[in-house]
């Protein structure tokens, strides 16, 4: 069993200070199995209490000590009060400021004691918190009037500021936040209203408003991300900015007219945990030692492919993160910018301004860069711009949307790209997809069945010996058995070989074909995770056998 040293606190402290994450989940990354345990540990190396908030009694007449706002932006929840003493659990129990200014408040000593992030989200929510479900139950549908098309917008904008809508917008967003949504979508339909949460690539129903709710809904968002409420009959884009608890959270907000009214996607771009080291992606060890060869060229292109959600932005920052120094100049192009990378000049595409990813990439060349990002190569203009600026000595990044590496090939030569400029430009590419892990919380061992033993040993070989888990569903994953995405990728290096091949002008196949057991193909790849207990087979059959 790990004992909890000065070391190991700081160490945990110093994470938490830089992520953001609590303390207890601190722990866990730095090898403890679960959070009560290392919070056990921690709470008896420090002389406090550790409480499991779902078997306490919590004495709802503690909450009166302390104005409810402070309980809900401090993360903590009064368990039980005397005349003199403040029993509290906490998250944090190093938030000295927030017990001494407790403690002030009320004129009582504070008792400290620990509790796990899940334990004290719950009691939030059934002590002082608000849910969408709950405010859903209490909307009733107004009358409704016919009004003019202006007076229905000042309608509109008025229903829109009221406090009902304000805050169930708000919780909608806040609850996708901790449930670790990357997209939040509302769909309008003749009687009703969906709404998902994409979770882990998966999208999830969730209680959604009610219809006739829909436009003032709809209205509020628009007004957040500063676009025009009055035009309902167009695609419109926008962008929110928020500080949910503590976390800065970017909405990138699109709209568009459907036959029942406006459908809207929110994409949420938690600051927090967006960014991964190149080493946390899911590169296998061989892969990655290929792909780190790759990035240290001077000059050339690398092409990172896949199709829509499948990690190519990510693998692209944390590809500039490992290779980026202050004595090299870095510039991006990107549509749009989604996180901030310090010490790099990062370029949004502006379409509607004439900025787009060919001329933005003309303007960046005669900037004297080392390293260039393009976001995505979607048309010829920019083909071949970043083509030429690989061949004049810059070392250009970029994605493109094929299904697998060899297709990257003829994708390039569609585009009206010369065989012998992409034979010489071309360094690598690196295609992946993203594949649900088992949660960590609560996996359990199982054995393989006879039709995956022999599918893992058709493709790793008779000698494979897999270690199989599956997620019985708790808390930590919304009861789904999954818990974070991980790549499964192949990289297909241009040698002379290959080079020889573009130049013939050869299919993805005859590619393919050609490297042969060289090449480690996504789907071998998901097997090894499969074999080693990381996803399941399910996932792999969902991400790589739809091709």
């Amino acid at each position: 069993m790990l004992k909890i040293s000065e070391d190991v606190v700081r160490e945990a402290l110093d994470r938490f200070r830089k992520t953001g994450e609590p303390i207890g989940k601190c722990l866990v990354a730095l090898g403890w199995p679960d959070e009560e345990s290392a919070l056990r540990e921690l709470a008896g190396s420090l002389g406090v209490r550790f409480l499991n908030l779902s078997e306490e009694e919590i004495d709802r007449s503690a909450a009166s000590e302390i104005p409810s706002e402070l309980i809900q932006k401090a993360g903590v929840i009064p368990v039980s009060v005397t005349d003199d003493t403040l029993l509290l659990a906490m998250k944090n129990s190093f938030d000295f400021q927030t017990v001494d200014h407790i403690e002030i408040l009320t004129g009582k000593k504070v008792e400290r004691a620990l509790c796990t992030e899940s334990d004290m989200a719950a009691a939030m929510q059934t002590y002082y918190g608000h849910s969408v479900e709950r405010m859903i139950e209490h909307l009733e549908e107004p009358g409704r009037e016919k009004l003019s098309d202006s007076d229905q917008i000042g309608h509109l904008r008025e229903i829109a500021s009221e406090p009902t809508v304000v805050n169930l917008v708000n919780l909608t967003i806040v609850r996708a936040v901790r449930d670790r949504a990357s997209d939040i979508h509302i769909e309008p339909f003749a009687n009703v209203v969906k709404l998902k949460y994409r979770v882990d690539g998966i999208l999830h129903e969730m209680p959604a408003p009610p219809r006739h709710l829909m436009d003032a809904v709809v209205s509020r968002i628009k007004i957040m991300a500063d676009m025009n409420i009055a035009e309902r009959y167009v695609p419109q884009d926008g962008h929110i900015e928020l500080k949910l608890e503590g976390r800065e959270v970017d909405v990138r907000v699109a709209t568009v007219p459907t036959m029942h009214g406006e459908s809207v996607v929110m994409r949420l771009l938690d600051k927090m945990t967006f960014l991964s080291g190149i080493d946390q992606i899911g590169f296998e060890e061989n892969t990655l030692t290929r792909y780190k060869k790759l990035l240290e060229h001077p000059h050339g292109i690398i092409l990172i492919c896949g199709p829509t959600g499948s990690g190519k932005t990510s693998t692209l920052y944390a590809s500039l993160s490992t290779i980026f120094t202050p004595e090299r100049k870095f510039i991006t192009i990107e549509d749009p910018v989604e996180y901030e990378l310090e010490g790099v000049n990062q370029i949004p595409v502006r379409p509607k301004r004439g900025l787009t990813f060919a001329n933005g990439l003309r303007a960046i060349v005669r900037q004297d860069p080392d390293v260039i990002l393009v976001g995505e190569i979607r048309d010829t203009e920019t083909a071949e711009i970043a083509i030429r600026s690989a061949l004049t000595g810059h070392l250009v990044l970029s994605s493109l949307h094929t299904n697998d590496a060899p297709e990257s090939i003829a994708r390039l030569s569609d585009m009206g790209i010369q065989p012998y400029l992409i034979a010489s430009a071309l360094r690598g590419v690196l295609a992946q997809r993203l594949v649900r892990k088992v949660c960590e919380f609560c996996r359990e061992r199982v054995e393989p069945t006879e039709a995956v033993m022999a599918q893992i040993r058709g493709e790793l070989g008779e000698e494979a010996d897999p270690t199989l888990y599956v997620g019985k569903g708790c808390p930590e994953c919304s009861n789904t058995g999954y818990r974070g995405r991980s790549a499964i990728m192949e990289l297909m290096t241009v040698d002379d070989g290959i080079h020889s091949l573009i130049l013939k002008q050869a299919t993805g196949s005859e590619l393919r074909e050609f490297l042969g057991s060289k090449l480690k193909t996504m789907r071998q790849a998901g097997w090894v995770k499969v074999a080693q207990g990381v996803t399941t087979p399910e996932e792999i059959i969902r991400a790589t056998y739809m091709d």
